[in-house]
């Protein structure tokens, strides 16, 4: 999965599809460029915590990418992981159950 590097992808990526969960934020955009890779970007603002704290978060969004969005992503599409206060505290478990579903949602 390639990485979403510039903020003008990030400010498109915003007008997409929408899924808000309680532990992060999942926006879909499709590129329509003809490109099947997926890109992954993840914000985790100042407000979460400090350093430690949004690094961790950052980690499980990585991992949670990994496991969920590598297989059941959208091709060809832009996906942006927002991070959300309950979001570090959260069961890793929960979290890819949340992810599932919000991917199914932002399909239909």
């Amino acid at each position: 999965m390639i990485s979403i590097r510039k903020r003008s992808d990030f400010l498109a990526a915003n007008a997409a599809s929408r899924v808000a969960t309680p532990g992060f934020v999942l926006l879909v955009r499709g590129r329509n460029d003809g490109d099947p890779a997926m890109r992954l970007g993840i914000t985790v603002t100042k407000k979460i915590g400090n350093a430690v704290v949004r690094n961790r978060m950052k980690r499980r969004f990585r991992e949670l990418a990994r496991a969920v969005i590598g297989p059941e992503g959208v091709p060809g599409s832009d996906h942006v992981l927002i991070g959300r206060a309950g979001g570090v505290e959260r069961d890793f478990s929960t979290l890819k159950a949340e992810l599932a579903h919000a991917l199914t949602r932002v399909r239909s």
